[in-house]
C-alpha cells in the first residue's frame, strides 16, 4: 500500500532530474545571520575552517587500525580466534576511515589543498568503494534532498526496510526494528560487490550522473580495475600467496565489513532516521516551501555531544546538523561551532533537534522503525 497518489510520487521522481526547488517565501535570515556569525568565529579565532594536526593524526591512527591487522594475518601463523579479532578491528578502521577521513575529503574539508583532499577521498577505494559513486549519492541527493522521499537515496526503499513514510510498506518490514541491524551489517559488502555497479547505471538513467559518454565508460573501467585490485590484496593474495584457508579469509572479511557496515550504517541512521525527524514532500510544481537550511534543521538531528572520544571516532557526524549546514568545514570544528548554530536557531524560533546520548537516540532510531514497519498508517508513522 502506497501512501501517495501516482501522480505525487512522479512529481518527486522528476526531482532526480533537478526539478524540486526550496522556496523560502518567508524571507527567512537565519542561515545569512547564522553564517555570518560562524564566518566572524573562524576569523576571530584565526581557526582554518579545514582538517588541523588533530585530523592528520587521527588519519594515521586509524590507516594503522585497518592496514596493520591486515599485516599480521599475513606476517603469522594464527589462530581462529586471534585472526577474528584482527579482521574485527579492521573492521572498526574500516568505519572509522569512512566517517573520518574520506567523508571530509570528499565534502573538501579535509585540507585547504584540493590535492590533498582528492587524494584522501580515495581512502575510500582502499575500502572497496568508489569515489565518484558517493559523491553523488551523498553530496548531491543526500545533501541537497536531506529526508524526501524517491530524492534522498538514504531513506529508499531496501528489501524488508522501510526508512520513510512515503514508501511503499512490506509485510517484510514489520519486525524491521530488529533484522534492519543485520541488514546494517551487509551495507558495505553490497556496496563492494554490486552498490557501485548498479549506482553507474541507476545514477545514468535518473541524469545525476551527467559526465560525458567517454567519463562515464571510463567510470566503469576504474569501478572493475579497483574492485579486481581490492578482492586481490584481500582475497586472493592471503590465499594463494601466504596460504591461509580460503574459509578462514572469507569468515575474517565477511566479519570486518559486517561490522564496519554495522557501525557506519547504524551513525548515519541516528541523525535522519528516527522519531523527531521529518519527511516533507514536494507539491505539485515540485516546491517545497521552506528555506533550504531550515529543511536541513527539520530533517537533522545531533546525538552524544558531550561524548568527546565518539565524537573523536564518528568523525562528528553526532553534530549532523553542523554538518549539513556547513558540510565545506572540517568536523573537528563542529563543537565549537555547534553552540552558535543552537543559539541562532533559537533566536529565529527555529527546532534544535538533539539527543544527550548515544543510546536515547538509538530507542529513538529502533521506535521510528517500529512505526514504520506496523500496518500503513501516515498519520501514524510519522507521530
Amino acid at each position: 500500500m502506497i501512501f501517495m497518489r501516482s501522480s505525487q510520487i512522479d512529481n518527486i521522481r522528476q526531482a532526480r532530474k533537478g526539478s524540486v526547488k526550496f522556496i523560502n517565501k518567508e524571507k527567512n535570515l537565519f542561515y545569512p545571520t547564522l553564517k555570518k556569525r560562524v564566518d566572524k568565529f573562524f576569523a576571530v579565532q584565526e581557526r582554518s575552517r579545514f582538517g588541523n594536526t588533530q585530523l592528520f593524526l587521527k588519519t594515521l591512527a586509524l590507516l594503522l587500525l585497518y592496514i596493520f591487522p591486515f599485516i599480521i594475518l599475513l606476517a603469522w601463523t594464527l589462530g581462529w580466534i586471534v585472526s577474528m579479532i584482527l579482521w574485527g578491528l579492521m573492521g572498526m578502521g574500516l568505519a572509522g576511515l569512512g566517517m573520518s577521513v574520506m567523508h571530509d575529503a570528499n565534502h573538501g574539508a579535509y585540507s585547504s589543498s584540493p590535492v590533498i583532499n582528492w587524494c584522501m577521498s580515495h581512502v575510500l577505494n582502499l575500502l572497496g568503494g568508489s569515489t565518484i559513486n558517493w559523491k553523488l549519492q551523498h553530496n548531491i541527493l543526500h545533501h541537497t534532498y536531506t529526508n524526501i522521499t524517491h530524492m534522498d537515496d538514504d531513506i529508499s526503499a531496501k528489501p524488508g526496510l522501510r526508512l520513510s513514510p512515503h514508501t511503499p510498506y512490506h509485510y517484510t518490514q514489520r519486525y524491521q526494528w530488529w533484522h534492519a541491524f543485520i541488514l546494517y551489517g551487509l551495507t558495505t559488502l553490497y556496496w563492494v560487490t554490486a552498490k557501485d555497479f548498479i549506482q553507474w547505471m541507476k545514477y545514468r538513467r535518473d541524469k545525476v550522473n551527467t559526465s560525458s559518454l567517454i567519463q562515464y565508460r571510463w567510470m566503469l573501467v576504474q569501478l572493475i580495475v579497483g574492485k579486481l585490485l581490492y578482492f586481490t590484496i584481500f582475497m586472493v593474495v592471503p590465499t594463494v600467496i601466504f596460504s591461509i584457508p580460503f574459509i578462514k579469509v572469507v569468515s575474517g572479511f565477511v566479519l570486518m565489513h559486517f561490522l564496519g557496515g554495522l557501525i557506519m550504517t547504524v551513525i548515519f541512521q541516528l541523525a535522519h532516521s528516527l522519531e523527531g525527524t521529518t519527511h516533507p514532500l514536494p507539491d505539485t510544481a515540485g516546491i517545497i516551501e521552506n528555506d533550504w537550511a531550515i529543511h536541513q534543521m527539520n530533517t537533522t538531528m545531533n546525538f552524544s555531544p558531550d561524548n568527546t572520544f565518539l565524537s573523536w571516532y564518528v568523525g562528528g557526524l553526532n553534530f549532523q546538523v553542523e554538518h549539513h549546514l556547513f558540510p565545506k568545514i572540517s568536523h573537528v570544528h563542529y563543537p565549537s561551532i555547534a553552540p552558535i548554530v543552537e543559539a541562532t536557531a533559537a533566536e529565529f524560533n527555529i527546532p534544535y533537534l538533539q539527543h544527550k546520548s548515544f543510546l536515547s537516540a538509538l530507542r529513538a532510531h529502533i521506535t521510528f522503525l517500529k512505526k514504520l514497519g506496523r500496518l500503513p498508517n501516515i498519520d501514524e508513522a510519522i507521530g
